[in-house]
């Protein structure tokens, strides 16, 4: 696991306000959590933070904040809790730390890579579906996985692969159900569009012949006196 340093300041003045000037510096709001308690409130580098989730880690990037701005500097060891963006110019708003012991086993989402061509989409004209993105699992920090590689190679035709199929991990306790099913192969299924077309198209004839026996019947009416 790829271990990061990433600078912060105490953050002393808090509100929209303040974090709307914190934002046009370039800088993102930050709280620090520890057991669910807020902890700190702090400022980081908007750069600094997209390079430090960008990485082959993501969002489980151990990072290590070295915090100044209140006293002595000191060092804090966190992951991502949450992060939110600005969907207009995909700029981070807002971030949550969690703060953590390399020493003590915490729970993350892994995401899921699924790797290979499967047999049942490449020979049997089928369509691999995947349900899930990522595996909640209980680790050390030290030994969170960047990812869970799924080989879908030798799925066929109704095949599936569930979570009780992922190969052990050394060190990672997978808490996700094991019936859950990560991907699968399946027929196509046909287009609403289709299905509308060819109902439209049988009760066509009955129509025709519905509307042709009105005419003969009210050409066999005697006119009204």
């Amino acid at each position: 696991m790829e271990k990061i340093m990433l600078k912060a300041e105490i953050r002393e003045e808090l509100g929209k306000s303040a974090a709307h000037h914190v934002r046009k510096e370039g800088k993102v709001p930050a709280v620090i959590y520890k057991d669910g308690q807020v902890g700190v409130n702090v400022q980081v580098d908007n750069r600094a933070l997209w390079h430090a989730v960008h990485t082959e880690a993501g969002e489980n990037a151990i990072i290590t904040l070295n915090i100044s701005g209140n006293g002595a500097p000191e060092s804090k060891t966190v992951i991502v809790q949450d992060i939110q963006t600005d969907p207009l110019n995909d700029t981070f708003v807002h971030v949550d730390f969690h703060e953590i012991s390399l020493t003590e086993k915490i729970k993350v989402n892994i995401p899921v890579a699924v790797k290979g061509e499967s047999v049942g989409v490449k020979d049997e004209d089928g369509v691999l579906t995947q349900t899930i993105w990522e595996i909640e699992v209980e680790c050390l920090p030290t030994d969170i996985p960047e990812h869970i590689n799924i080989d879908v190679t030798g799925l066929a035709m109704g095949d599936a692969i569930h979570v009780s199929d992922v190969p052990p991990i050394p060190g990672v306790k997978i808490l996700e159900d094991p019936e859950t099913v990560i991907v699968s192969v399946h027929h196509h299924e046909a287009e609403p569009e289709e299905e509308a077309a060819t109902t439209v198209e049988g009760e066509e004839p009955e129509l025709i012949k519905k509307g042709k026996k009105e005419e003969e019947g009210a050409e066999g009416e005697e006119p009204a006196e």
